[in-house]
């Protein structure tokens, strides 16, 4: 079936940004405050992503043991909120509405233009240049116009559309399960002494968990009582279908009454617990990887990487969870995450290549799907990952709206526009 549209231009701007998760929020605000204008794209009806709507209920760690890594813009929005909680916590538990309110102050204080609940459905690109792009909201479909587009959507969904290069998954194309998050009341942080996986193997034999996912990260617990669920794993899921997502939705949302009778069950502090919520959307770990300039890869991990284009540094180990319930996985998964972490001030760079789309030349991307190996994208994925290819995106897309490629941008004037922000630098400071 043809189906053909005159459509309406509804902006025209020097940046566009394709999803408002911690990494398009960062770029967001990195290009505004270097002045330029800035429309942002975002599905949802808050900023933050996997981190807000998704219910993600912890910050990964910001800093090394040693140097505050994830500096900058991300450590200004992580400063405002879970003020209690010190900022060198590993891991620090989430207020989603707090989050939430925190992500609309500084959107809204750098004056950029955005709307929610609008998703960007195609893209319009000639001789590797992306000339406009398609997005649909309540109002209908419409255009949008920008000198330099920023991928934050997590999926790489604006490259993809554009007929980019990606990767996904491991060598079948599969991607690590995801988890529906969930919040739960009534939980006596008190009474807790034992470790939730502890009887898992009792609730396998005793059938009150389907699969047998050894795999459990676990409760985080807000001052307030509330505890974040990181619980089970949604298995065979294709994040870039919407009916395999659907699925996975109603297969999480199920499962959450399986684990409440695990942990009424078999755990003190646990007996009491209630259901206040499930995340509106999958929390997502994998999707596509868009093939960029160069491609980081675990042993940039292993050597502790420095890059002559480095423009930021990263900590968290290399977090590949489990991809299926066989126990001899869960091995490979505790020895992996034990083995690839990092010791105190030890971190690896993250190249400005790893964000320059090889099929693009005004296209940069950030967050979840820049250029990396299976290993190091399990890695940078986390927020504060997010914020730093976040930010750096933007303070490139802000410098390439005059030298008109991504490639053209010079790297000491990115340098000092990134420590302006407070980026941390330490190899190449300006």
């Amino acid at each position: 079936m043809l189906y053909q549209k005159e459509l309406f231009q509804k902006y025209e701007t020097d940046v566009f940004v394709a999803g408002g998760g911690a990494a398009g929020v960062a770029a967001a605000v990195a290009a505004a405050k270097k002045g330029k204008s800035v429309f942002l794209a975002e599905s949802c009806g808050a900023f933050g992503g996997l981190g807000t709507s998704g219910m993600v209920p912890a910050f990964a760690p910001f800093d090394d043991g040693v140097n505050m890594v994830a500096s900058g813009i991300g450590l200004e929005i992580r400063k405002n909120v879970s003020k209690h909680v010190p900022l060198n916590t590993y891991w620090t538990p989430i207020d989603t509405e707090e989050l939430k309110r925190e992500y609309d102050r500084i959107i809204t204080q750098a004056g950029i233009q955005f709307s929610f609940f609008t998703t960007v459905y195609d893209v319009i690109a000639r001789h590797g240049r992306i000339e406009s792009v398609i997005l649909g909201s309540k109002s209908g479909l419409f255009t949008v116009k920008a000198k330099i587009y920023i991928d934050c959507t997590g999926d790489g969904d604006l490259c993809a559309f554009g007929g980019g290069e990606f990767e996904m998954g491991d060598e079948n194309g599969t991607v690590m399960p995801q988890t529906l998050c969930s919040l739960w009341a009534n939980i006596d942080r008190e009474k807790i002494c034992e470790p939730e996986n502890k009887y898992i193997e009792q609730a396998f034999q005793d059938g009150v968990l389907s699969f047998e996912d050894r795999h459990l990260p676990g409760f985080f617990h807000r001052e307030d009582g509330i505890g974040g669920g990181n619980i089970g794993h949604t298995f065979g899921v294709n994040p870039t279908d919407e009916v395999s997502l659907s699925k996975g939705m109603m297969w999480g949302r199920k499962s959450m009454m399986e684990y409440e009778t695990y942990y009424k069950t078999y755990l003190k502090g646990y007996e009491r617990m209630s259901l206040c919520g499930t995340a509106a959307i999958l929390g997502v770990r994998e999707s596509r990887r868009i093939t960029c300039d160069y491609t980081l890869n675990v042993n940039d991990f292993i050597s502790r990487a420095v890059f002559e284009d480095e423009i930021g540094r990263y900590c968290y180990p290399v977090d590949i969870h489990v991809m299926n319930t066989d126990k001899k996985e869960y091995e490979r998964f505790e020895k992996e995450y034990e083995t690839l972490r990092f010791k105190k001030g030890e971190s690896y760079g993250i190249p400005f290549r790893s964000l320059i789309p090889k099929s693009f030349s005004n296209v940069l991307v950030a967050g979840r799907c820049i250029g990396t190996d299976r290993q190091m994208q399990a890695s940078v994925r986390v927020m504060p990952g997010c914020f730093i290819t976040g930010q750096a995106a933007g303070a490139a897309a802000a410098l390439a709206c005059e030298a008109e490629d991504v490639r053209n941008v010079k790297l000491p004037e990115l340098f000092k526009s990134l420590q302006t922000i407070g980026a941390y630098l330490p190899n190449n400071e300006v």
